[in-house]
């Protein structure tokens, strides 16, 4: 995208009325923003949704004003651009109806052929929530996915600084422009985020963190992840609001249930109570559900004469030797591993070639 095509976008953007899907609208039916703005009214008016009051906001010359500030902060800055109908656009964000015509990027981003899940949760993560992400994170590390959330306090944060942790590419979803960060205690992180992953916004330079702007975050959130996973909530909060975004995209939305009595817990036992979310209890069940083949990483492992197995892998692949096919809850009581701790072996030892899963949560040795 040349800098006058960017200038002409970023100038329909700012046209009072036209927002995401109107937009989109006007770019199929005249093919790019200039011929927009060169278009009859006559022609305009025939486009779906178009009335006198945007048809004389179309005639607004002050958005060229306004595109051209934003375009200088974009150089000045060295801000990525990602226009929805490029290849540098996330993918599945592409087919959600309200996406944004034009994300901005800052860092390392890279959305090509990508694992891609969203973490979300409450701003008040507790212990059990805490240990719950990075064990999670820890555990899909050898499948190289990408970790998206909104760079906010609690789970969000949690989940960031696991996959930056454990070498993961990592993304925070911004609520503002990339002029400013929100809250300002992450401000150390940045750095490091944009190493490896950075962040994205559709939000211009001159955009403060407003209430509303994080419901319109989160269907980023929703959108760009093939799930998403809400790791402790109450019953209200805005990640319940990204798993119904989630839901509506038609993409998978896992939750981790907890006690009754906590308050934390009772947006995930609901949104499992009420069918919106899968249960997640450990990393092999979100690498089942979600059908991840780990058959491609293990070709990319030498092939060895002698594996080395650990103390656990040893038990594990020794016992299913005996007893061929076993329940992920069998494996467990017989070899004294506990659950949250058993996953993540088993991922190890699908990767080292030695077991694969079966449906049903069932594992056999090879």
């Amino acid at each position: 995208m040349t800098d006058q095509e960017l200038f002409n976008l970023l100038a329909l953007m700012k046209v009072d009325g036209v927002g995401d899907i109107m937009g989109k609208k006007l770019l199929n039916s005249f093919g790019d923003a200039s011929a927009i703005f060169k278009a009859k009214n006559s022609q305009l008016a025939a486009v779906d949704g178009i009335g006198s009051v945007l048809l004389k906001n179309l005639k607004d010359k002050t958005v060229f004003e306004k595109a051209d500030k934003e375009l200088s902060f974009i150089k000045n800055n060295n801000i990525q651009v990602s226009f929805f109908q490029e290849e540098n656009y996330p993918e599945r964000l592409k087919h959600c109806i309200d996406a944004p015509i034009l994300i901005f990027n800052a860092g390392n981003l890279d959305f090509k052929n990508r694992k891609i899940i969203g973490i979300v949760g409450t701003r008040q993560i507790t212990s059990y929530g805490t240990d719950f992400c990075r064990k999670l994170i820890e555990d899909l590390a050898p499948l190289d996915p990408v970790i998206v959330s909104g760079f906010a306090y609690g789970v969000d944060i949690v989940a960031h600084q696991a996959a930056m942790d454990y070498g993961l590419q990592t993304i925070g979803v911004l609520a503002h422009g990339l002029n400013q960060i929100y809250p300002r205690a992450h401000k150390k992180y940045m750095a490091r985020m944009e190493e490896n992953g950075g962040f994205i916004t559709e939000f211009w330079s001159d955009s403060n963190p407003d209430k509303e702007k994080f419901v319109r975050r989160n269907r980023i959130v929703a959108g760009m992840t093939e799930a998403t996973i809400v790791i402790e909530s109450a019953d209200k909060g805005g990640s319940l609001i990204t798993a119904n975004m989630a839901n509506e995209y038609n993409r998978d939305v896992f939750a981790v249930p907890g006690r009754v009595t906590d308050k934390y817990s009772q947006g995930c036992n609901n949104l499992i109570k009420t069918q919106k979310a899968n249960v997640l209890t450990s990393a092999a069940d979100l690498v089942y559900m979600l059908n991840w083949d780990i058959k491609e990483k293990q070709k990319n492992i030498q092939k060895q004469l002698f594996i080395e197995l650990d103390s656990d892998e040893q038990k594990i692949y020794d016992f299913l030797q005996k007893n061929g096919k076993e329940l992920l809850d069998l494996i467990a009581i017989a070899c004294d591993i506990p659950i949250f701790k058993l996953s993540g072996v088993l991922i190890g030892m699908e990767l080292k070639g030695v077991i694969r899963p079966l449906p049903g949560k069932l594992f056999e040795s090879i």
